[in-house]
Formats: C-alpha cells, sequence, structure tokens
C-alpha cells in the first residue's frame, strides 16, 4: 500500500486537493458529513489563478466549457453610472483568461465527477481526528476508524479540526455584513456579463451564465449576525427597488426559496501554522476571508495543488508539508487582508464624502492601473504536478 490521505470535508478545496493528492500517487479518502451531495449553492467567479490550478488538475477544459467569460460590465453607482468598466480583455491578453462565471453547483459536481465513487465517503462526520504517532493520523467516523499518512482539513470556516489544533485561537469572526444571493428561475436579458453596484453601505451583483441565467448577490452592513428575513425577496425588492436596471429583474426572475442568506465571516486573527504535524489545513479553514475580491475559491484551489505539488517534489511528507506552509501561508493571508480592505473601501462605506470621495477616485483611475490591481492577485503560477 501507498501513501494514504483523509480528507475531512468534500467541497470545492476538499475535492481538489483529493484530485491532486491522487494524481500525485496518494491513496486518497474524502469524508463528508452530508449525506447527499446535491450539488447546491449560487454562483462563482474564478480568476486565472484558480483556472490555472483547475488545468494542473486536468479538469479545466471541463470547466471553462461549463463557464462564460466576463468581458463587459463593471462597477456602477444605484442611478446606474459607471465607475469603473470591466476590460475583460485585456485581462484576457495579460493573463491568458477572463474571469469566468460557472455555478457553484457546477464546479462542484465537475470536481466530483473526477474522482472515483468509492473515493467519498458520504455521509459520515470525521468525529475525532488525533495524531496516534509520528506518522499516522486516526480519524473517527462513527463506527469506521480510518488511519492515514496525512489528514487534510478541508472543512470550512468553522472547522472542527482547526478548533482542536488551535483552542487558543479566536476563530471566525462576524464581518459585519451579510449577504444574499440566488440564481435566477430562469434566463434574464443582460447587457453586462458581471457588474457590481456600491450604494450606501450595501453592494448588489450579478454574474453572467451560458445558459442566460445569472447569478445575484446583495450585501448588507447593517444587519446583526444570524437576522433572517421571513420573505428576503420582499425585503430586497424594499431595499433595492430604486436601484438600477436589470437589478429590480433579476429579483423578479428569481423563486423565494431560492435565496441563501449568509452572514459574511472572516478568519480576521491570521493562523500561526497551517499545518500540525501531519494535519494540513486549506481553504476556509486555514484562511476564511470576505468575499470582496472573489478570491476565496481559487484560494482554496492554490492550496490543492500546491500541497499536492509539494508532496511529490519532497523526499517525505514532513519536508511537504512544511514547504506548503512556508508557500501558502504569506500569499493567502496577504489575499485575505486585501480582500478585507476592498470591503473598507467598497460596500462598507457609508458616509456620504467617504462614498463621493471613492467614487471620484475610481472615475480617475485608468483601466490599465484597475487590470494591473487585479493582476497583483490573479497571475499566479502553479507548480507542476508530473
Amino acid at each position: 500500500m501507498g501513501d494514504t490521505a483523509v480528507i475531512v470535508g468534500g467541497g470545492i478545496g476538499g475535492l481538489a486537493a483529493a484530485i491532486g493528492l491522487r494524481r500525485a500517487g496518494w491513496e486518497v479518502t474524502v469524508v463528508e458529513r452530508a449525506p447527499v451531495l446535491d450539488d447546491v449553492g449560487a454562483g462563482i467567479s474564478l480568476a486565472a489563478n484558480g483556472l490555472r490550478a483547475l488545468d494542473e488538475l486536468g479538469v479545466g477544459k471541463a470547466v471553462r466549457e461549463a463557464s462564460r467569460g466576463q468581458y463587459s460590465g463593471g462597477t456602477r453607482t444605484p442611478r446606474g453610472g459607471w465607475l469603473a468598466r470591466m476590460d475583460g480583455a485585456a485581462l484576457e491578453k495579460a493573463v491568458g483568461t477572463p474571469i469566468m462565471g460557472i455555478p457553484r453547483a457546477t464546479l462542484h459536481r465537475l470536481l466530483r465527477e473526477a474522482l472515483p465513487p468509492e473515493t467519498l465517503l458520504i455521509g459520515s462526520e470525521a468525529g475525532s481526528v488525533q495524531q496516534i504517532d509520528p506518522g499516522t493520523v486516526r480519524v473517527g467516523c462513527g463506527d469506521t476508524v480510518l488511519d492515514a499518512d496525512l489528514v487534510v482539513a478541508a472543512d470550512g470556516i468553522g472547522s472542527k479540526v482547526r478548533a482542536r489544533l488551535f483552542p487558543s485561537h479566536p476563530g471566525p469572526v462576524h464581518s459585519g455584513s451579510a449577504v444574499l444571493r440566488a440564481i435566477t428561475e430562469h434566463p434574464v436579458a443582460l447587457r453586462t456579463d458581471f457588474e457590481l453596484t456600491w450604494g450606501h453601505g450595501a453592494e448588489f451583483g450579478h454574474i453572467a451564465f451560458p445558459d442566460g441565467r445569472a447569478e445575484w448577490h446583495a450585501v448588507l452592513n447593517d444587519l446583526p449576525a444570524g437576522t433572517r428575513f421571513a420573505d428576503p425577496l420582499a425585503e430586497l425588492r424594499r431595499r433595492f427597488h430604486a436601484w438600477h436596471d436589470p437589478i429590480p429583474a433579476l429579483l423578479d426572475a428569481t423563486r423565494a426559496d431560492a435565496v441563501l442568506h449568509h452572514d459574511v465571516n472572516e478568519l480576521r486573527t491570521p493562523l500561526p501554522s497551517y499545518t500540525v504535524g501531519r494535519i494540513a489545513l486549506l481553504g476556509d479553514a486555514a484562511h476564511a476571508m470576505t468575499p470582496n475580491l472573489g478570491q476565496g475559491a481559487c484560494q482554496a484551489l492554490e492550496d490543492a495543488v500546491t500541497l499536492a505539488a509539494a508532496l511529490t517534489a519532497e523526499a517525505g511528507t514532513d519536508a511537504a508539508l512544511a514547504r506548503y506552509d512556508a508557500e501558502r501561508r504569506p500569499r493567502s493571508q496577504a489575499v485575505a487582508r486585501a480582500a478585507r480592505q476592498a470591503g473598507r473601501m467598497g460596500q462598507q462605506l457609508s458616509h456620504p464624502l467617504s462614498v463621493a470621495l471613492r467614487n471620484t477616485a475610481m472615475r480617475l483611475t485608468p483601466s490599465r492601473a484597475a487590470v494591473r490591481m487585479i493582476l497583483r492577485h490573479h497571475d499566479w503560477t502553479p507548480p507542476r504536478l508530473s
């Protein structure tokens, strides 16, 4: 038997890690507590760094075919004026691809289909994760016990594995915002591939999909953590009824039971390490960030490829984990800080003078400068797995 790994969590990061480790020659089991992988969720934007990671995992072509490039659009005011235009062609010229929009469920399905069904242990929660000797980690899943050379904790922002490894860490905190999002029930006539609209302490945006449907999201700043609406669409219509088209049309094309509502939480206190012994943290379990740069999933995909490549390149697992931590922690934590700052300068601004100054600065920023700022996070080259 070769090297064995247990991955805790069957989301995007966990599935990507499973694909990468299998390509690196490892025997992998993914433990997912959900009884059914029904591929739910709203939409997601994949930048060049995430797409390059998917290419290295061997699923980039399938993901691109199911996505729509974001060539047109930009950032607007509630009345419809443009603050900044998106130049998807310039971005494609710089990094080889525009940002791509895809339903999260589709991405999840494509990753899952790249794995043998027997890799997935569904409906089983990792109740305990314990290193029993320097080279073995034991995962208890009800009546099932799995011993592995490596455990990858990809169990999300509320990671129980992270809490056990770092009991004094404060864990996730509320960012002060909440997000409501959904995919429209039917196609909507849209003039752009992607838009963000910034008001006073609120944001509304959309991503267009290949079939004409769209994902939309609304970020609200004045909701205490845990707030939920009896009729979320009615509340959003009340708040955004005077905002420009196509915002009302997007809400009208959505079923009330399709709206997802989440508090926006983050790991504001950086972790001191992404590895402890033979346990590695990945994705939101390691560096949950606010969504303001659209980099959460892309950073998890970077993690997955970097971990697999380190396990391929290094002579031993311990050296590979040290390399993974050294390569991923500085970059992902820097992106998390940048995402937090982007939120402060974006939808979190509510004072009229601050909003006016921000809007003026955006209108005066040359498009080439805007592309350069985007490239700071998008232009990442993955290590090779083969």
